[in-house]
Formats: C-alpha cells, structure tokens, sequence
C-alpha cells in the first residue's frame, strides 16, 4: 500500500510541474520588419506578364496593380 500512495503522490507532483510549466512566460516575441528586395517597376511587370500569359484575369490584374500601386506608395 505504501507504494501504491509513492507512486500517487509522484504522479500528482509530476502533473502540478508539468500544468505549471504551461502557465506561459516572459519571453517577447518580437517580428522583423520585411525589407522588399524588388522595384514597383518590377513587380508590375511581372504582374502584366501574368496577365499577358492568361495567368490571370483582366478583372484580377487591375485590381492587383491598384492594390500595389497603393501599398508601395503609401
């Protein structure tokens, strides 16, 4: 019996330190900004080789160049 009450107390330590170890942390997770690498030239030119292939749609290609155009020249 006295081995039966070892082995339940060990198991209740063993759960209280693993719950407490998910109780989160200090630890700040911090982002990178993202550098762009190419041109606004560049990327609508490969947007109008995407169009010109029939990659995508014309209604898809203005709506993609507009949103571009906005992001890069904010």
């Amino acid at each position: 019996m006295s081995s039966l009450k070892i082995l339940a107390f060990g198991l209740a330590v063993l759960t209280a330190v693993t719950f407490a170890g998910c109780g989160g942390s200090k630890t700040e997770v911090k982002s990178e900004p993202t550098t762009v690498t190419t041109t606004l030239g560049q990327e609508l030119q490969d947007l109008d080789k995407a169009y010109k292939d029939g990659i995508i749609t014309e209604k898809e290609y203005e709506k993609a160049k507009k949103a571009l155009i906005e992001k890069r020249t904010k």
